[in-house]
């Protein structure tokens, strides 16, 4: 029963990504063909927010939800709760945002969404201090959960602070566009990261893969602490004092070294780790630590300035880089975990087609991003029907994940497509 119940759950979040991947592509048909009635920041707004907070705020719930607590704690009415009510605070933004952008209505469920946050951090870390997970067998992966959590109520006073901003009269201004990147920034290189290191380790401890007990507390820390001054890197646009940029550049230094030690701890079990996992989600996982290297390498180089401010006039880079992380390290490795955990299925062709369609306009889609943002920094101007050329391209991402979906729908993830590496009572719960 518990086993359908967290399905449907992770069915709801894989609905939202359709929706999201079909309103990305609403946003790239207006460049080809701009429709008078559709404002498109107001639709990038809710584009923005069911991409956090519909998809992978959810696949988050369910994930922590059902790896960190035993069926009797998971099962509690406070989590159903929680979950209905924040989808609802979604549907909401949904509606309201494409139509209004930032108002009365749209600003009401985003709040509501906030609270329901805080609710369930309260709530989770209430239950896993009952069940004294900080010093079970989930020591290390624990830490970077409650991390990912902290990471998550402090991205909110960005939004908190946006209304005392405006209402002084400076919309639009430094003081806001840096509010909106320190939500962003502890988004998601503080709560998703986080959370998406707290799984990779809950499978090294829960797999017993004997990774490097010294080396992981390490990277731990070293991830932690330069989180918070890694934001600084968010505000070189601006350009700021000449220390902000020490402070900034240091924390990337620090985080290119942290993923060296993640990489000494990881070397020696890749082997058990990669077993793990069955043919099509090993190949997620890979492809999100190909994502997750890129991002680590393309934030340093951001703490250059001469970087920074290509990064500010050229605004394709950060969308570009926006969705490496968001859609190639973090979604990917989301949909590997699930897989992984049988909760989602690649045995069907319809699953395969679905998830290969989604890769190839992943992938296509950047390069051709990648590519313009290239051409205007050579001075080469704008790919011949670029605009044309991406939108086809992302025809592919809501085709492939829709057939994905579907796929999941008729049952197939009830299933697990490596079974054998399930423990028992995983499967029974």
């Amino acid at each position: 029963m518990s086993l359908f119940f967290k399905r449907d759950w992770l069915l709801v979040a894989l609905l939202n990504l359709v929706v999201l991947a079909l309103m990305g592509l609403l946003l790239r048909w207006l460049f080809v063909a701009p429709v008078e009635e559709m404002n498109y920041k107001f639709l990038l707004h809710g584009h923005s927010h069911v991409a956090l907070l519909g998809w992978l705020y959810t696949a988050f719930f369910v994930a922590l939800l059902y790896t960190f607590f035993p069926v009797e704690v998971r099962r509690k009415k406070v989590y159903a709760w929680q979950f209905w009510l924040a989808q609802g605070a979604v549907l909401g933004m949904l509606l309201t945002f494409p139509v209004q952008g930032y108002a009365a209505a749209s600003i009401t469920f985003t709040t509501a969404h906030m609270l329901l946050t805080y609710w369930f951090i309260y709530q989770f870390l209430k239950d896993a201090k009952a069940l004294q997970l900080q010093a079970g067998r989930h020591t290390l992966s624990f830490r970077f959960v409650k991390a990912a959590l902290f990471f998550m109520g402090l991205s909110t006073l960005g939004p908190w602070s946006l209304g005392p901003i405006m209402a002084t009269g400076h919309s639009g201004s430094e003081l806001y566009l840096n509010a909106i990147y320190f939500y962003l920034h502890f988004q998601y290189n503080g709560w998703f990261t986080f959370a998406v290191l707290g799984l990779l380790f809950w499978l090294l401890e829960q797999y017993k893969l004997g990774f490097n007990a010294r080396l992981g507390p390490r990277f731990f820390r070293l991830m932690f602490w330069s989180c918070i001054p890694a934001f600084l890197l968010s505000v070189l646009w601006a350009t700021p004092p000449a220390f902000v940029y020490a402070l900034g550049g240091t924390a990337a230094l620090v985080q290119l070294f942290a993923f060296g030690l993640l990489l000494q701890c990881l070397w020696p079990v890749r082997r058990q780790l990669l077993g793990l996992f069955g043919r099509w989600s090993r190949w997620l996982l890979l492809l999100a630590a190909l994502a997750f290297s890129l991002k680590t390498l393309m934030q340093a180089a951001t703490a250059v300035p001469y970087m920074a401010d290509l990064a500010y006039r050229l605004r394709i880079f950060v969308i570009g880089y926006l969705h490496l992380v968001l859609i190639g390290f973090i979604s990917l490795f989301l949909l590997a975990f699930f897989a992984q955990q049988g909760w989602l299925s690649f045995k069907s062709r319809m699953s395969q087609w679905g998830i290969s369609l989604f890769l190839a306009g992943f992938i296509c889609s950047e390069a051709v991003l990648f590519l313009q943002g290239v051409f205007f920094w050579l001075g080469f101007g704008v790919i011949p029907a670029y605009n044309q050329l991406l939108f086809g391209i992302s025809t592919l991402l809501p085709l492939g994940i829709l057939l994905f979906f579907v796929s999941q729908l008729r049952g197939e993830g009830a299933t697990t497509e490596h079974l054998k590496q399930v423990p028992l009572q995983q499967q029974k719960a």
